[in-house]
């Protein structure tokens, strides 16, 4: 289920570890799930949850994440190594990365944490600085994967142009279906119906729409509204081919 060949992930995570040792980083923890995607293919929505992955400056890669990502995480990436904690009362998966770091060889070592992470919440964090507290040096390295992003290759650049050409199918659908009478969320259903027909995935947020003063909104709401003979109407949709908006900054 992987999009890319073994060789491109290879590639980034080559590039990753230059730019570890540019930042002179012995290990880097990875909580962003773009960055994830980005080395490994692996994808789950479950990033709002704790899972971390390890990546070693010349070898060492490791997965810590949930129960209900244990057969996804297998499924979608390259990584072998994947280590499961249970999430249960009393979880404490900041000690079972402490564990993984030590078999990796960390004590002593400067490590970067991409602080900087959706699924890394600050009781999160504060718990995983106190499960390393006394084992290695610890840096905010959140955009040292963000960076290396930038530069795309060409397998990356064609998920790009097929997502552009997705959303061309998708406004030629909003402009048939916006008509006066008609609802919103009519037309919005009809988007994404030609979004997914087209092979395109959902993008992480809902897009925004509206008429009448919640054209305005900038922002998607709950509700509806039926678009009036003149009116204004704003949709802000976006495609995503193989999460192709992952890769993007």
């Amino acid at each position: 289920m992987l999009h890319f060949p073994k060789a491109e992930f290879d590639r980034r995570i080559s590039r990753t570890r230059d730019a570890m040792a540019e930042a002179q980083l012995d290990g880097l923890i990875l909580f962003r799930q773009e960055s994830m995607f980005y080395l490994t293919g692996y994808d789950t929505s479950g990033y709002s949850m704790f899972q971390a992955m390890y990546l070693g400056k010349d070898d060492g890669l490791t997965l810590l994440t949930r129960t209900a990502d244990r057969i996804q995480s297998r499924a979608t990436s390259i990584v072998d190594d994947i280590r499961i904690w249970i999430d249960q009362e009393g979880a404490t998966p900041g000690m079972e990365l402490r564990r993984i770091l030590k078999e990796h060889g960390c004590a002593n070592r400067r490590i970067g944490i991409e602080y900087h992470a959706y699924g890394l919440t600050g009781q999160r964090a504060l718990m995983i600085n106190e499960a390393l507290d006394g084992l290695c040096e610890i840096v905010d390295a959140s955009d040292l994967v963000r960076l290396v992003r930038l530069v795309k290759s060409e397998l990356e650049l064609n998920y790009v142009r097929q997502s552009g050409r997705i959303c061309d199918a998708i406004l030629e659908t909003s402009i048939a279906h916006t008509r006066p009478g008609s609802s919103v969320k009519s037309v919005y259903g009809a988007m994404m119906n030609t979004l997914l027909c087209e092979g395109g995935d959902p993008t992480a947020s809902r897009w925004p729409m509206g008429a009448g003063e919640a054209a305005v909104f900038c922002r998607y709401h709950t509700g509806d509204e039926v678009i009036s003979e003149q009116d204004q109407i704003v949709f802000e949709p976006a495609a995503a081919s193989a999460l192709s908006h992952l890769h993007d900054v």
